[in-house]
């Protein structure tokens, strides 16, 4: 065979091997990679957020979607600072993601200033519609779409809570964002539900760590104190300060989700934040598949827990009623 037939024996050869290739693996090859953007109002080492990242990339990679595969996820860790926030906003959106999970109210403001086409779900904000990111759950509209973290007549439950765990309890701090509408908002409930048990709602702000320790250290001066964190960034961010104060002062606290009192706290009544994340990778799914936010309703949250840290109750000095033991989700001993 001369060198000419040898050569174009090769080529007939390569030829066949490559139209033999699994389509499958053709599929791949040509498969677009899509591009998910993640806003996180809070620094990348902080655990209880890797934790919120991880449950949604699992479920993301169980929908078919794996980081570095067919998606590429660009997440931004903007902490809970304002101007840090509206910068990753803008940075994301530059890049032009197929869509973007938001993570809090925080991040809303900013991403919605960057872009009103870029699908965007939300999760862990209380009222969208109030701060105006929807027209409403059921046809949420625009570019938008996610879901809700509790509705506020919740915060009232948390004040009945605290007085059945510790009924002397004549006055609460309620530490709050005041730079939030919600914030506001969770604090005027528990203030409306107050005299009817027969407490005195007092306003702590939450800026920074310094001035929480020094509003709860003024508070707690007087007795029969108790303490209720309302749900926010802030409140999340300084949650072992918060917790810490609370066992110093030997104040009976209530907080909104499960990570307080895995930080320490006494007891939390609130939805099940992690199961937010995996849902909303759902949603990511059916956008990222042709599906528009308009058309997603948002939705209530599924699973509430109350979770109780009996360790801390011992050393404030509080026997938890059976009453509340026995509707308890999770004991941690």
């Amino acid at each position: 065979m001369t060198a000419k037939m040898k050569r174009r024996a090769f080529i007939t050869l390569l030829g066949g091997a490559v139209a033999g290739w699994p389509l499958a693996a053709r599929a791949q090859q040509d498969e677009r990679v899509r591009r998910v953007g993640v806003l996180m109002p809070a620094a990348e080492s902080d655990p209880e957020y890797q934790v919120r990242m991880a449950a949604f990339q699992q479920a993301l990679a169980l929908l078919g979607w794996t980081d570095g595969r067919n998606a590429r996820i660009e997440i931004r860790w903007a902490t809970n600072n304002a101007d840090r926030i509206r910068r990753s906003a803008t940075e994301l959106v530059a890049l032009a993601p197929d869509v973007i999970l938001a993570s809090g109210e925080s991040t809303m403001p900013a991403l919605r200033q960057a872009t009103r086409t870029v699908p965007i779900v939300f999760v862990q904000v209380i009222d969208p519609v109030g701060a105006g990111f929807v027209d409403s759950l059921a046809r949420p509209g625009g570019n938008v779409t996610g879901f809700t973290v509790f509705e506020f007549s919740l915060s009232g439950k948390w004040l009945e809570l605290l007085k059945q765990i510790a009924p002397a309890v004549t006055r609460v701090a309620v530490l709050r964002d005041s730079a939030l509408g919600t914030g506001t908002s969770q604090f005027a409930v528990i203030q409306a539900v107050a005299p009817s048990l027969g407490v005195e709602a007092i306003p702590v702000n939450v800026y920074d760590a310094g001035e929480i320790e020094r509003s709860v250290g003024t508070f707690a001066r007087s007795g029969n104190g108790g303490l209720i964190a309302t749900a926010g960034a802030l409140t999340l961010t300084h949650r072992h300060v918060i917790s810490a104060l609370a066992a110093r002062h030997r104040l009976p606290a209530v907080y909104p989700f499960r990570y307080f009192v895995a930080a320490g706290g006494l007891i939390s009544y609130g939805p099940d934040v992690i199961d937010q994340y995996r849902r909303a990778a759902g949603y990511v799914d059916r956008i990222l598949k042709g599906e528009k936010p308009a058309d997603l309703p948002v939705q209530a949250p599924t699973k509430y827990e109350l979770v109780i840290n009996l360790k801390t109750a011992k050393a404030l000095g509080i026997e938890m009623p059976a009453s509340v033991l026995a509707r308890a989700d999770e004991v941690i001993e």
